[in-house]
C-alpha cells in the first residue's frame, strides 16, 4: 500500500466520538421555515411601506411651510438655570376649569375664560359663571366656532372687563351683572383681511384704547398647530378706539402674534411673536410714536402671554422650550419645510402634540428685556401647558390653554 492509499484509509476509518448526550436529529424543514419567515417579513414591510409612500406622494399637505431661521438658543444657565420652582405651585379647581388661558382681577376677585365659552368669576374660593359669549352647544373643539373661546382677558381701572374671543372678537363684560357687549366683531374684515384668530389684548388706563392681536387671517385657533408649523406671517397688532369705534392696524406681517402688554407709561406695546421666539415693540405715543423694534429676541422658548410684574418688568409664559443643551424639534424643523409637509400628511394636529415635550417655563424680564429670573417645571409635572403668569397679592397665577385647572405659586417661597 503506497503513501496515498494509506492517507485515504486513515480518513475513511477515522474514530467516531461516542457521547451519552442524545444527538439532535437533523431538521429537514429548517431551510424551508427560514424562507417562509423572510418572505413574510418582506411582505409585511412592503405592505406598510407602499401605503406610506403612496400617502406621501399622493396626499395634499394642509400646510405650506415657510423656511425660517433661528439663532442658537440661549444657554440654560444663570437666570435661566433649570429648576423645579413651578412644582411648588398648587392646583386650584382641578377638573372644574378647562383651559383657563388668561386671568384678570378686580380687587380680590379673579376672572378667567374657559374652553367652553364661559367667563368665570372666582371669589372667596368659590367659582360661578358670569357670562357666556357664544351659543351652545359647547365643550368640544368643533363647537368653538359658535360657542366661542375666550383667550385674553383684562380689567380696566373703571372696573370693566375686556375679553378677546378667538372666534367672536373683542367684548366688554360687566363684572357684576354679566352683561356682554360686542366691540369688535370678527365678521367685519379690517383692511381687507378677516379676523380669524383674535388672541390677546390690553387696554389703556382711561379705557379708550384697546390693543389686540389677530394671530392669523388664514388659520383659526383650533388649527394653531398648523399656524406654528407653517410659519406664515399673516398676523397683526391692532388698535381699537372705543370713542371713534375705529380699528387701526399697527403692525402686520407677524408670525403668530400672541400676548400683548402695554408699558407702565403706556408709550409702547409689547407683542409676543410666538413662532419666532421673540417679543416685538410698537411705540403708540410720545416722540417715538409709530416706531417698531425688537424688545428681546432668541428667547429660550416660544412666548405666549405677557403680563406686568410688580418689579416694573414683565412675566412671560412659555409652554414649549428650546433647550440648550438639548434638542428643539421646532428649531430643527424650521429649515426643513419639506419634512413639515410630510408630517401633516401623516399626523393630525393632536397626534403631533404628543411629540412636543412638556416643559413649562415662566421668565421675568427686566424693563430692558434682560432675564431677571425663571421658574421651571420640566416635564410639566404640576404646571402644564402654561399660557400666562398673572401676579396678584404676592402670588403668581398660572393660566393654561388646555389644562383643567389653575395653578397658584407663592412668590415669597421661591
Amino acid at each position: 500500500m503506497n503513501e496515498t492509499d494509506g492517507l485515504r484509509y486513515r480518513r475513511l476509518n477515522r474514530a467516531k466520538i461516542i457521547t451519552d448526550e442524545p444527538q439532535a436529529p437533523e431538521n429537514k424543514n429548517s431551510s424551508y421555515s427560514g424562507k417562509v419567515f423572510r418572505v413574510t417579513l418582506v411582505t409585511l414591510a412592503v405592505s406598510l411601506l407602499v401605503p406610506l409612500i403612496g400617502a406621501i406622494i399622493l396626499l395634499e399637505s394642509p400646510v405650506e411651510p415657510q423656511y425660517l431661521s433661528f439663532l442658537e438658543p440661549p444657554l440654560m444657565s444663570g437666570a435661566l438655570e433649570p429648576n423645579f420652582k413651578l412644582r411648588q405651585a398648587e392646583r386650584l379647581f382641578e377638573g372644574q376649569l378647562i383651559g383657563p388661558e388668561s386671568m384678570a382681577n378686580i380687587g380680590g376677585v379673579l376672572y378667567t375664560g374657559t374652553a367652553d365659552g364661559k367667563i368665570v368669576k372666582i371669589e372667596d374660593g368659590k367659582m360661578h359663571t358670569l357670562a357666556t359669549l357664544g351659543r351652545p352647544p359647547c365643550g368640544t373643539q368643533k363647537d368653538e366656532l359658535t360657542c366661542g373661546r375666550p383667550l385674553g382677558i383684562r380689567a380696566s381701572q373703571n372696573r370693566t372687563l375686556f375679553v378677546a374671543d378667538a372666534y367672536l372678537g373683542i367684548f366688554e363684560v360687566n363684572p357684576f351683572t354679566g352683561k356682554v357687549k360686542v366691540l369688535v366683531p370678527t365678521q367685519i374684515p379690517v383692511n381687507g383681511k378677516s379676523l380669524s384668530f383674535v388672541n390677546d389684548l390690553d387696554v389703556t388706563r382711561d379705557g379708550r384704547k384697546i390693543y389686540f392681536t389677530d394671530s392669523s387671517s388664514k388659520w383659526q385657533r383650533r388649527d394653531y398647530a398648523y399656524l406654528i408649523m407653517e410659519g406664515i406671517n399673516d398676523g397683526r397688532l391692532l388698535e381699537y378706539d372705543t370713542f371713534t369705534k375705529e380699528v387701526t392696524v399697527l403692525m402686520d406681517d407677524l408670525r403668530f402674534p400672541n400676548g400683548v402688554q402695554l408699558s407702565p407709561n403706556e408709550d409702547f406695546v409689547l407683542v409676543a411673536e410666538m413662532t419666532m421666539a421673540r417679543i416685538r415693540r410698537c411705540y403708540v405715543s410720545g416722540l417715538n410714536k409709530g416706531g417698531l423694534d425688537l424688545f428681546v429676541e432668541n428667547l429660550p422658548g416660544f412666548p405666549d402671554n405677557i403680563r406686568s410684574s410688580s418689579s416694573g418688568g414683565y412675566w412671560v409664559a412659555m409652554s414649549a422650550v428650546r433647550p440648550n443643551p438639548g434638542f428643539s424639534m421646532l428649531d430643527f424643523l424650521s429649515q426643513k419645510p419639506w419634512i413639515k409637509k410630510i408630517i401633516f400628511k401623516l399626523l393630525s394636529q393632536e397626534a403631533l402634540m404628543q411629540f412636543i415635550p412638556k416643559y413649562s417655563l415662566v421668565v421675568e424680564l427686566y424693563d430692558n428685556g434682560v432675564c431677571k429670573r425663571s421658574f421651571h417645571d420640566p416635564h410639566g409635572v404640576v404646571a402644564t401647558y402654561v399660557s400666562e403668569a398673572h401676579e396678584q397679592d404676592g402670588y403668581l397665577y398660572l393660566g393654561s390653554f388646555r389644562s383643567p385647572f389653575l395653578c397658584r405659586l407663592n412668590l415669597s417661597e421661591v
